[in-house]
C-alpha cells in the first residue's frame, strides 16, 4: 500500500485547522509572568508567559494592544485572553492575545502608577512649577459637565462666598473615550483667549473607571502648559488622580474647589470692619491729642498776655546777649594774652637784640651776610648795620686769625 507522503506546509495547516476548530484553545485565558518582551514599529507587542515549568509564545497586534490601559513589562505577570493556534511558517504554536489583564491587580491601577512614574520623572509635579490662585478672582472658568451635580454645588457656593467674581463655564465630556481630548481642549481654549483668572477643572464622584479621563497623559500635559492657574477637583476626598498632582492646588471635592477658589464675603467684611475700627481708633487719638494740644496752647502765656510774653523774651534775649558777650570778652582776652606771650618769644629771637649788645652785622654791596674773612677782598665795599643805624665802608685790609 503506498503511503501518502506530506509537504510541511500541509502539515503545519492540518495542525492549524485541527486547533482553531478546537472551541478550548479558540478562547482561552492563561496566567503567567511576561518575559522577552518587544515592542515592534509596527506596533505589534511579542513575549512569552511562563510558569514554573514551562512557556508559551504570545503575539499581540497592534490593533488589540491599542486598547491596553497598561503597557506590559517584564516580570509582570498577568491573565492573556485569546486563542491558540499555529504560525505555518515556523510550524510554532503561539497565543494570539486579545486583551492583557494584570493578575490580582487591576490594570487601570498599574496604568495610574505608570503613568505617574513617568511624569514625575518629567517633572510635571515639581512644586516649583505650580503657581499661586489668584486671592480675588474676578473671573473664574470651570471645565466639567454642563449636566452634573458638582457644577450647581461650585456655583452656589461661589455665589454664596464671593459673588463678585463671574463664573464661565466651558462644558465638556468627563467620561467616556472622547473625554481626555475634549478637557484637553477646553484648558488650552481657555488659556488662548485667557477666558478667566482660575480654572476648575473636576466632576463628581464615581468608579476609577467613570474617574479615568483625569488619569490620561493628555490632561496632564494641558494642566501642566496651562498659564492660568488649575484647581483639580475630581471626585470625593479619597479619590486621588493623575490631574491632581499636576495641578497647582487640589481640592477634596468639586465643592471644596469652589471654596478654595474665592475668599469668603463674610470673613471678608469681618477683616474690613476690624480695619475700620483700627482706622477709626487712630483718627480718635490724633484728633484727641490735637485737642490736647490746643487746650494747651490756648492756656500758655502766650496768647493769654502777649505783652507780658514778649517782655519776658525780651529779658531772656537781654541775659542771652549779655552772657555772649562775657564769653566773647574772655575769649578775647585769652587771645591777646597768647598774642603777647608770641611777641615777646619773637622779639627776644630778633637779631636787633643782639646788636643793642654791641654787636654789627656787615654786608656786601649784593646785601650777603659776610660771615668770613674769605668772603672779603681788598678795596671791596661793605654795609656795616649797628644798633641805632648803619654805615658804608670800604675793606682796606682783611685779617685772618691765626690758628
Amino acid at each position: 500500500m503506498e503511503q501518502n507522503v506530506l509537504s510541511i506546509s500541509q502539515i503545519n495547516e492540518y495542525i492549524r485547522s485541527r486547533m482553531d476548530a478546537d472551541p478550548l484553545l479558540a478562547a482561552v485565558a492563561v496566567r503567567g509572568e511576561i518575559s522577552n518582551y518587544k515592542l515592534y514599529p509596527s506596533g505589534h507587542h511579542y513575549f512569552t508567559l511562563k510558569d514554573e515549568q514551562s512557556a508559551l509564545r504570545c503575539v499581540m497586534f497592534k490593533g488589540n494592544a491599542y486598547r491596553l490601559r497598561f503597557r506590559p513589562e517584564n516580570g509582570m505577570k498577568i491573565v492573556a485572553f485569546g486563542k491558540i493556534s499555529v504560525f505555518p511558517r515556523d510550524g510554532a504554536y503561539q497565543l494570539y492575545c486579545t486583551n492583557l489583564t494584570v493578575d490580582g491587580i487591576g490594570d487601570l491601577h498599574i496604568a495610574f502608577e505608570q503613568l505617574k512614574k513617568k511624569l514625575s520623572a518629567e517633572g510635571l509635579f515639581d512644586e516649583a512649577h505650580k503657581k499661586p490662585i489668584p486671592k480675588y478672582p474676578n473671573m473664574i472658568g470651570i471645565v466639567t459637565s454642563a449636566a452634573g451635580a458638582a457644577l450647581h454645588d461650585m456655583l452656589r457656593i461661589l455665589k454664596k462666598r464671593y459673588p463678585l467674581s463671574a463664573v464661565r463655564l466651558i462644558p465638556v465630556r468627563v467620561q467616556g473615550a472622547e473625554a481626555p481630548a475634549e478637557i484637553a481642549s477646553a484648558i488650552y481654549y481657555a488659556n488662548r483667549y485667557k477666558l478667566a483668572d482660575v480654572l476648575i477643572v473636576g466632576r463628581g464622584g464615581g468608579s476609577i473607571e467613570d474617574l479615568w479621563a483625569f488619569n490620561e497623559e493628555i490632561v496632564a500635559h494641558a494642566i501642566y502648559d496651562s498659564e492660568i492657574p488649575v484647581i483639580s477637583a475630581v471626585g470625593h476626598e479619597p479619590d486621588v488622580t493623575i490631574s491632581d498632582y499636576v495641578a497647582d492646588l487640589r481640592a477634596a471635592t468639586p465643592s471644596n474647589a469652589a471654596e478654595l477658589a474665592v475668599p469668603d464675603q463674610y470673613a471678608l467684611r469681618q477683616t474690613l470692619d476690624g480695619i475700620f475700627a483700627t482706622m477709626a481708633g487712630v483718627l480718635n487719638r490724633q484728633i484727641q491729642a490735637g485737642r490736647t494740644h490746643l487746650k494747651a496752647l490756648s492756656a500758655g502765656s502766650a496768647l493769654q498776655s502777649p505783652l507780658a510774653y514778649i517782655d519776658h523774651r525780651r529779658k531772656a534775649l537781654e541775659l542771652l546777649t549779655n552772657k555772649l558777650n562775657a564769653q566773647y570778652q574772655v575769649a578775647i582776652n585769652i587771645k591777646k594774652q597768647r598774642y603777647l606771650m608770641q611777641t615777646a618769644k619773637l622779639d627776644a629771637m630778633s637779631p636787633l637784640k643782639v646788636l643793642t649788645r654791641g654787636y654789627s652785622m656787615t654786608r656786601a654791596a649784593d646785601g650777603t651776610v659776610i660771615r668770613s674773612v674769605e668772603q672779603i677782598k681788598q678795596d671791596m665795599p661793605i654795609q656795616v648795620t649797628l644798633s641805632d643805624g648803619s654805615f658804608e665802608a670800604v675793606v682796606k685790609n682783611a685779617l685772618k686769625n691765626k690758628e
